[in-house]
């Protein structure tokens, strides 16, 4: 079938040694499907070969696509802290022109871009893919204009052809291997630096990486399912949401620890965290304990609709509880004496 990825397909993985990326490879194994990895850094396991090159280096990725059928962009800059407003614009949106530009030139008509929930910004009913979006930071703007600049290419294919452009935009994704929100919440329970604040009762959106990658295979196997001349586009979230509350319970209980029954007022726990966002202003760290995680945790509604994925038959194999109970249990085993690698782009191109 035209635009999909099966046995025999060859697809360029663009960030490959990232934290998805380092995930993919069992579920293009079982799809036939062959990895050619593309990253600014090794593969983190040292078991394959990658291509080392910027993604905004149109030569360098020009010369990895070759014999490409497919494309799979995981690339971004994303961190919160240590990347300025130029990188943003420069990774996320200049390295798709390059994306697109590598396409045009060796004829490839087939790209899956993950893309983020953060396109939508702030919205008091959880969006869906026909929710406007509104993004409120460098991150969710500049993935949207890399949205629009693939769906551009898309569009603008030569006459008797058809090109896919597949956008996944996920939730907050966690599992083994990846030391952003959850694992800091399970390393600041498990190390009894942590106190529940507010009520928990705040809905949280996620999604355990088994289940996007098996999401990204799904969907990328078949056909688009979306009405002819509509982008393609799915959120992706675990279902059903979590209360910060339940997610706080899934890990005491995978810890085997005992769950605190006092909880702090939100109030006084904000005014605690100041002095530490004054010294994060200062150092430039990204500190464990600010008044927006606090806010993130406690307070703030971070739900998302995904049903449209649902809706066309795909079923996770993995239950959010499950993905907590394996998170905490890599926890215990691995992650606990391993130390993350920030990887931050350079502001430029390295020549």
């Amino acid at each position: 079938m035209a635009n999909t990825i099966g046995p025999g397909a060859r697809v360029l993985v663009i960030g490959s040694s990232g934290f998805v990326g380092s995930h993919l490879e069992p579920v293009f194994d079982a799809l036939g499907v062959e990895l050619v990895r593309f990253d600014l850094h090794p593969d983190p396991s040292g078991r394959h070969e990658t291509i080392l090159g910027d993604v905004r280096d149109l030569d360098a990725v020009t010369e990895a696509m070759a014999g490409c059928t497919a494309v799979l962009n995981l690339a971004a800059a994303h961190h919160d802290f240590g990347i300025g407003t130029a990188t943003f614009e420069s990774v996320n949106v200049g390295g798709a022109r390059t994306v697109c530009a590598a396409m045009e030139h060796h004829g490839i008509t087939n790209l899956c871009f993950y893309s983020s929930v953060a396109v939508y910004g702030e919205h008091a009913e959880p969006p869906d893919e026909s929710t406007s979006p509104e993004p409120v930071n460098d991150y969710g703007r500049t993935k949207l204009a890399a949205e629009a600049l693939y769906r551009e290419w898309e569009v603008a294919a030569p006459p008797g052809t058809s090109r896919r452009a597949l956008i996944v935009r996920p939730a907050v994704v966690f599992g083994p291997r990846n030391f952003a929100n959850l694992y800091k919440l399970i390393r600041q329970i498990d190390t009894r630096r942590f106190l529940p604040v507010g009520p928990g009762t705040n809905r949280k959106s996620m999604c355990y990486v088994t289940n996007l990658v098996e999401a990204i295979g799904f969907l990328w196997s078949a056909g688009s399912r979306v009405p002819a001349g509509e982008p393609e586009v799915y959120n992706y979230a675990d279902k059903p949401d979590q209360t910060s509350q339940e997610t706080l319970s899934e890990v005491y209980r995978a810890l085997g620890r005992r769950e605190p029954s006092f909880r702090l007022p939100l109030a006084p726990a904000l005014l605690a965290a100041k002095p530490f966002d004054l010294l994060g202003r200062l150092t430039g760290k990204d500190l464990p304990v600010t008044s927006a995680r606090v806010r993130k945790l406690s307070e703030s509604e971070t739900a998302f609709d995904a049903e449209r994925i649902r809706e066309v038959g795909f079923v996770a194999p993995v239950t959010l509880p499950e993905g907590i109970e394996r998170m905490v249990r890599w926890y215990l085993d691995e992650g606990a004496a391993s130390a993350p690698v920030v990887h931050i782009p350079p502001p430029e191109v390295a020549h």
